[in-house]
């Protein structure tokens, strides 16, 4: 990249949506690289617009920046990162699936709860706080 040609930090911001702050915090994880001028200013290539808005877009698909940085990796090699990415979005399907399942459980054992405790607890002078959640077992 010739400095001439690139783009400041605020520049890549503008055009990405992406706070100055996040661009830096990129560059730290290895997401985004930059050349620093004679005046100390980080210059980004023209392509940094297209690897910003990857990342965003990776990120809207529920991937972690660790992953976005696994799937960059393989790019560079000179790889298309397409079966990652299919073997990241399947994890995350079925970790999605678990943890419906478990919330689905959580569910019921709530309206199980809410139905035992619409017949009323009687007051209980031992009673705390609420006697409804102090029946609950620890």
């Amino acid at each position: 990249m010739t400095i001439a040609a690139g783009l400041k930090i605020g520049e890549v911001a503008k055009q990405t949506g992406v706070g100055v702050g996040a661009l830096r915090y990129y560059e730290s994880l290895g997401l985004l690289q930059s050349e620093r001028g004679d005046n100390g200013y980080r210059y980004y290539s023209l392509a940094a617009v297209q690897q910003v808005q990857f990342i965003k877009r990776a990120q809207a698909l529920g991937f972690s920046l660790e992953e976005i940085g696994e799937i960059l990796t393989v790019h560079q090699q000179g790889h298309t990162p397409c079966d990652l990415v299919q073997s990241l979005l399947q994890s995350k399907i079925e970790k999605i699936d678990a943890q419906i399942q478990e919330m689905l459980a959580f569910k019921a054992v709530l309206e199980d709860y809410r139905d035992r405790w619409q017949v009323g607890v009687p007051y209980s002078p031992n009673s705390h706080i609420c006697p409804l959640i102090e029946t609950v077992p620890l």
